[in-house]
């Protein structure tokens, strides 16, 4: 057997003491995953990070001293010599702010609302090298994509079967892999497959590139 692979290192960066407090309590009970740290403003995150070197930094947005966009710009933004991985993890979810996020580094963008399943899909997507966005947030931007003019309709044939299709139009109504095994009456392990297979298939990163194609293709949603 495989030796098991050295636990993802994690640093908690949010001004709340009972979110942190929840946060740990649900990275530390996964086996692949331990919190290196806690910060209470964005400065001593800042200083912890680059001192403890974690492999991941969990950053709210409104933080004092230092706030989490300019975190992760610090951390992860363009041209920084040795960037370190930030998830962004809020309450907040304007628009502004993802775009501003994504833009400086960061590899995911979740909603503290999303629940624990979601929180620990995004560390582990992140440490792959995914993005993950919160459902609720990729269907609004893509909302965005579809208000604008149509395209032509696409003259060759899709490359997915027809289940995949049809959870391509679930992830562009926003639904977590648990409620697409729900609607669909297939475990959340198995959307997860079918999923990275859509990607692969698409050859798209993440969940909102499979919503962009299915959006472009006529799929998306309620056909706003």
């Amino acid at each position: 057997m495989m030796a098991p692979s050295t636990p993802t290192r994690i640093l908690i960066a949010d001004d709340q003491d009972d979110v942190r407090s929840g946060f740990r309590l649900i990275l530390g009970s996964q086996p692949d995953m331990t919190v290196v740290g806690e910060a209470a403003d964005g400065l001593t995150a800042l200083r912890l990070a680059r001192t403890l070197a974690p492999d991941l930094v969990l950053a709210d947005i409104r933080m004092p001293g230092l706030d989490g966009l300019e975190l992760t710009r610090r951390l992860s933004g363009p041209g920084v010599p040795d960037p370190i991985r930030v998830l962004v993890v809020t309450t907040f979810d304007h628009d502004d702010y993802v775009g501003t996020a994504l833009r400086d580094g960061a590899c995911g963008f979740l909603l503290k609302r999303s629940g624990p399943g979601l929180l620990i899909e995004g560390v582990r997507a992140a440490m792959a090298g995914d993005v993950l966005i919160s459902p609720q947030i990729t269907v609004r931007l893509l909302r965005t994509l579809a208000s604008a003019p149509a395209a032509a309709a696409p003259t060759t044939l899709s490359p997915l079967t027809a289940r995949e299709g049809e959870i391509a139009r679930l992830v562009a109504e926003g639904l977590t892999n648990a409620e697409i095994g729900g609607r669909l009456f297939i475990s959340a392990g198995t959307a997860k497959t079918h999923i990275a297979n859509i990607q692969a298939k698409l050859r798209v990163r993440n969940r909102v590139g499979i919503a962009a194609w299915a959006w472009e293709n006529g799929l998306g949603g309620d056909g706003g």
